[in-house]
């Protein structure tokens, strides 16, 4: 396949010695491979790998976009059913492993960032939620032009709707009496 812009590349190889190694070991071969095969093996590499960004990008302007999506590669791979599957296979693995972290990361990270806060603190009272609330009472909030981060306030809207159909009422800051 012909490059659409040839660009210099380095001298020298592009991965490590001790990567390609093992996977020759892996594969097979000697436990000291030659240089040279490393040097073959790094060569067949970097091209496989130019040569399959090359393609998806010309996916990527077949369907008239500037930028290479992930399912330009899936398009580009779509006859190598072992290779598609692969990429398939580690793409689930990523998504579960983001999960997890990220189930892990709340459940800790609040623990830990706010040891000295109160349950009634973090539903609404002085609390960083607290803060965002007047801010949207004095308009400065999303409406006004004020930013900040749509899926937060998408969740919190979500959580009131919530309270208010189980409650009856708005569970405000300023109506709720403590004591």
């Amino acid at each position: 396949m012909t490059e659409p812009r040839m660009r210099l590349r380095q001298k020298g190889q592009q991965f490590p010695s001790s990567d390609l190694e093992a996977f020759l070991i892996a594969f097979g071969d000697d436990d000291h491979p030659l240089p040279e095969t490393v040097k073959c093996l790094d060569e067949i590499v970097t091209d496989y790998i130019i040569e399959t960004c090359h393609e998806a990008a010309s996916v990527a302007h077949h369907a008239r976009r500037a930028k290479i999506k992930l399912d330009d590669f899936k398009f580009m791979l779509r006859r190598d059913t072992t290779k598609l599957g692969r990429v398939s296979e580690m793409l689930e693995t990523d998504k579960e492993l983001k999960r997890k972290r990220k189930a892990f990361d709340t459940d800790e990270g609040a623990v830990a960032k706010d040891p000295g806060v109160k349950e009634g603190e973090k539903d609404g009272g002085e609390g960083q939620g607290g803060k965002e609330k007047e801010k949207e009472k004095a308009g400065h909030g999303k409406g006004a032009g004020g930013g900040g981060e749509e899926g937060g306030d998408r969740k919190k809207k979500k959580k009131k709707k919530e309270k208010r159909r189980e409650g009856g009422g708005a569970d405000d800051a300023s109506t709720v009496r403590s004591g």
